[in-house]
């Protein structure tokens, strides 16, 4: 059957109404070259649910979920357990049916929780304010840098080595496009420090990652020193926020602008989205700061309430003015991660970053163990970079062929770093002493 809203005297209606003789008119601008005198070939007809659902069912089931087998891809996306309360709390009416407050004094119990997002994000990062999320930390990252040269009024960022290539790319492409020149340091495990090596007088910002990339741990204290010697200021970003609950977060650090990726709180991997950027900022940035920022206030009566303290975006103010063009929010995911944090408390994360540091030390000193193994990672938290003596696409093929996802090559991200036999690893809560066992045990097999 097909769905025909409108009947043949609804069309003439119509058409009649605009002075359109036929539907046809309505493309008198396309050339006709570039139209299909029919139905497009090779495509297939129209079917019915059943078969649509079987077929959709059938594409599903080739996916592998990351809970089929021993996992330890990282770089950007992290497994976590995420407790079955998130969801029932995130699928709730009013909050998965709900959009940006446009009109926020209506919307409280929206704006309560994105208030509570804004300061579990500024704890964790140590900043001394954070958004209401920005779509990722790629994004976040970029936004950083315009950020960045809007309050220096300079046109240059400096990026680390060990930033990640996502982010690399995200910044460059936002940057570039308005004018501002980028420079991109080259590949290196463990080399945030050299970001100081760089910091000038017409330099914005010198953005760093600690864990980077390659997972290394760096106290970016250094650069900071150095990005602020010369009217310059320093953005850190992360990939893996759980990690700040055990390395310095990058308000110790003299950060500026802390960026990164949410997901690992309250969001599962979802086969790549959708995530959460984080934005975190010194007060004195707050007016430059991207996306929206709500607060807590009291109505005539005294009650407690919440509002949209500052919107930046060219929805709500002068588009001259707008900070950002940031379309939305990523209220569902910022909810979920709200949601998780409040279920961990403090505690509950130190205890979940202890683990995870315990369990990707365990790998760690099972692939050493490994003959022709080396880690490359000095300082990490949940992961690191080894090297093989072996191509490291084909190891990690004939990992998958045991069911282990063993990492991620270091040469899919950076094709031309000469990096073809480092793998990036991740080990998290989720990894058991039986999964690193089967791992290592392959490892010996294949090498």
């Amino acid at each position: 059957m097909r769905y025909l809203p409108l009947t043949p005297e609804d069309r003439e209606e119509m058409l009649a109404t605009i002075g359109a003789a036929s539907v046809d008119e309505f493309y008198a601008d396309v050339p006709e070259a570039a139209r299909l005198p029919g139905q497009i070939e090779g495509l297939p007809d129209h079917a019915g649910e059943l078969e649509v659902s079987r077929h959709l069912k059938g594409l599903a089931a080739k996916n592998r979920t990351a809970a089929e087998g021993p996992f330890f891809v990282g770089c950007g996306a992290y497994r976590h357990h995420v407790p079955a309360s998130v969801d029932h709390i995130i699928q709730r009416s009013e909050f998965l049916t709900t959009y940006t407050p446009y009109q926020p004094e209506i919307a409280q119990g929206t704006l309560q929780t994105l208030f509570e997002f804004q300061t579990q994000v500024a704890e964790l990062t140590a900043m001394d304010v954070a958004n209401a999320s920005m779509y990722d930390g790629s994004t976040a990252c970029a936004e950083a840098a315009l950020m960045a040269c809007r309050v220096t009024r300079r046109n240059k960022v400096v990026l680390s080595g060990g930033l990640h290539p996502h982010y690399v790319a995200a910044t460059r492409t936002l940057c570039e496009a308005q004018g501002i020149e980028v420079v991109a340091l080259a590949p290196e495990v463990d080399g945030e420090l050299k970001l100081a090596d760089h910091a000038a007088d017409d330099v914005a910002c010198l953005i760093g990652q600690s864990p980077n990339v390659f997972g290394t741990v760096t106290d970016l204290n250094p650069v900071s020193e150095a990005a602020h010697a010369h009217g310059a200021l320093l953005v850190s970003a992360f990939t893996e926020i759980v990690s700040l609950a055990m390395v310095p977060p990058p308000g110790e650090m003299g950060v500026d602008i802390a960026v990164g990726e949410g997901q690992s709180i309250g969001n599962a991997l979802n086969f790549g989205g959708p995530y959460v950027g984080l934005f975190a900022a010194r007060e004195k940035l707050v007016r430059q700061m991207p996306g929206r920022l709500c607060g807590e206030t009291v109505d005539a009566e005294g009650h407690r309430g919440f509002v949209l303290t500052l919107s930046t975006r060219e929805q709500h103010i002068r588009r001259d003015r707008a900070t950002s063009n940031i379309c939305t929010n990523s209220g569902l995911c910022a909810l979920a991660f709200t949601a998780h944090m409040t279920l961990l408390g403090a505690k509950g994360l130190n205890r979940l970053a202890r683990l995870n540091h315990e369990r990707a030390s365990d790998l760690a000193d099972a692939l050493e163990a490994v003959e022709g193994v080396e880690i490359l990672t000095p300082r990490f938290f949940n992961e690191f970079a080894f090297r093989t003596p072996v191509n490291a696409e084909a190891l990690l093929a004939q990992l998958d062929e045991r069911g282990i996802l063993g990492g991620v090559r270091a040469s899919r991200f950076l094709p031309k770093a000469g990096m073809d036999d480092v793998v990036i690893c991740a080990a998290t809560e989720t990894c058991t002493e039986a999964d690193i066992a089967a791992y290592a045990q392959a490892m010996r097999e294949i090498l």
